[in-house]
């Protein structure tokens, strides 16, 4: 009879697939299980959505990236039941998987701040298609003007708000600049592309709010030269077709906007619910289970979750951001936990090693806040290109996404700027039922840990897997072809 443990991993992403890659050489069986067969590099998300990237440069298929590590075996699957007590996971195709750890890694989902009514109304982006909707809605944008008689209707066409000035605000808004002043330049004859206004909203007094306030105010103005039109301190209080009504300073405006993006918020999964009803754990505001030092449950010794779905504390006794940098350092760390386990040797609490912030800002300008340096310009942005390059799991998919790279700065170009799908499936995505099949009826009473501010703020950096939800068939089926499409990777990146 075999004594080796059996590690059951929920979730792909950043964290899940860390976690897996360190326990390669470790005496363990482990079977890793995520809805999608591919882990996707969410932080350039966005240049899927503007037309810079396709999805298949950011994707890997796990079974690839794991087909070298024996020990392990992937399941595509949804988990639709936790239980704890009996060290097992029921799947939704009907399988019971038992496990001696468990590693929670199921990522977030967008956070509309008590109005999931604005979700049909506002992208989000999360999954592959999320950003090929929104790539479809940003370029139909200008096709759909070039046809229009009404100045009204072309200037709602050609208005584009984006809510959220963290990273992914900043990087979407720089980019739909860049695309209405540069990519577009000279391709109609009826509109110009130039006049489109691209509105940047945010909750806080500054863009940025995680960096430091000089970096903050450098992308503003970097931003505002782009033309894009940045309003710090409005409130978004109405969310409908076509419009956007904003608070600032007390004062109410209706913006006429065909074009809504969200990028204020991350909610954790739903599984974190499903998971602390199982243990009796408590869940903050944002979804996210309250784990130990240790990043177990309390109670469950066996049982971590890390990445968006974790709320683990720094040295400070703050909450850890839902960085991707925080999920990689927590999934190698859990996997060195349970070997020390195994083995009976004593587990050290973990300690998130800061490596720093950085956005890009548009073409060849970026922030960058590292090692207590503030680098901005040019030098931060080839630093932001080398360091994304470097996290990229598919050593191919780094050469892919370096010779776009290049393409584009040289010649201004969105190879990738396809209008794809339908208005109907598009709209269908928006409305889609619960995120998973197993929501409890009863929540959790939420822990008072850092509530969130109900005036939408912005993202703080990427989250670590695919939202649990299930879109259309055939919005699936294109991400699919275009992840098998990808050549096959050669090595993997810690």
């Amino acid at each position: 009879m075999s004594t080796r443990k059996r590690v059951v991993i929920i979730g792909g992403g950043f964290g899940g697939l860390n976690a897996a890659q360190s326990l390669a050489k470790c005496d363990v069986d482990v079977t890793l299980i995520d809805r999608r067969n591919f882990h996707l590099f969410q932080p350039l998300l966005y240049q899927v959505a503007t037309g810079g990237l396709s999805p298949a440069n950011i994707a890997a298929p796990i079974r690839g990236v794991l087909q070298t590590q024996r020990n392990t075996r992937v399941l595509m699957d949804e988990v639709t039941q936790i239980d704890p007590r009996g060290s097992s996971v029921r799947l939704k195709g009907g399988e019971v998987v038992g496990f001696d750890y468990l590693i929670v890694a199921a990522g977030g989902r967008n956070d509309y701040f008590g109005h999931p009514e604005w979700e049909q109304h506002a992208h989000g982006m999360k999954t592959v298609e999320d950003a090929t909707i929104l790539r479809r809605h940003i370029f139909k944008a200008f096709e759909d003007a070039e046809l229009e008689t009404d100045p009204q209707r072309i200037a709602s066409l050609l208005t584009f708000v984006v809510v959220g000035a963290g990273p992914t605000g900043v990087e979407l808004a720089g980019a739909i600049a860049e695309i209405a002043r540069d990519t577009l330049h000279q391709n109609f004859r009826k509109i110009d592309p130039a006049s489109a206004r691209i509105v940047l909203l945010d909750g806080s007094d500054r863009v940025l709010p995680a960096m430091h306030p000089a970096l903050s105010e450098q992308a503003r103005q970097r931003l505002i030269g782009l033309g894009v039109d940045v309003r710090l301190k409005a409130k978004v209080v109405r969310l409908e077709k076509g419009l956007v009504e904003v608070e600032c300073d007390g004062q109410k405006q209706v913006l006429l906007a065909e074009t809504k993006i969200w990028a204020a918020g991350v909610r954790a999964s739903v599984l974190g619910e499903i998971l602390a009803q199982a243990c009796g754990a408590q869940i903050d505001r944002g979804g996210r289970v309250i784990v130990g030092p240790e990043l177990n449950i309390p109670g469950f010794e066996n049982v971590f979750v890390i990445g968006d779905l974790a709320n683990a504390k720094d040295k400070n006794g703050k909450p850890l951001p839902g960085l991707a940098t925080v999920a990689i350092q927590q999934g190698k760390y859990v996997a060195k936990s349970i070997r020390a386990r195994i083995k009976s040797k004593p587990v050290a609490a973990f300690t998130y090693f800061d490596k720093g912030t950085m956005a890009t800002i548009g073409r060849g300008a970026a922030v960058a806040q590292i090692a207590g340096l503030r680098i901005g310009g040019w030098i931060a942005w080839v630093m932001w290109l080398f360091i994304h390059l470097m996290y990229l799991v598919s050593y191919s998919n780094r050469i892919l996404v370096m010779v776009q790279w290049g393409w584009s700065y040289f010649t201004f170009g969105r190879s990738a700027r396809l209008i794809t799908g339908s208005e109907a499936d598009a709209l269908t995505a928006t409305q889609l039922g619960p995120p998973h099949p197993a929501v409890p009826q009863t929540k959790p009473a939420p822990a008072d840990a850092n509530p969130q501010n109900p005036t939408p703020s912005s993202n703080t950096g990427s989250s670590t897997s695919a939202r649990l939800r299930n879109p259309r068939a055939l919005q699936v089926e294109f991400a699919a072809r275009s992840v098998e499409n990808a050549p096959k990777q050669g090595d993997t990146s810690g």
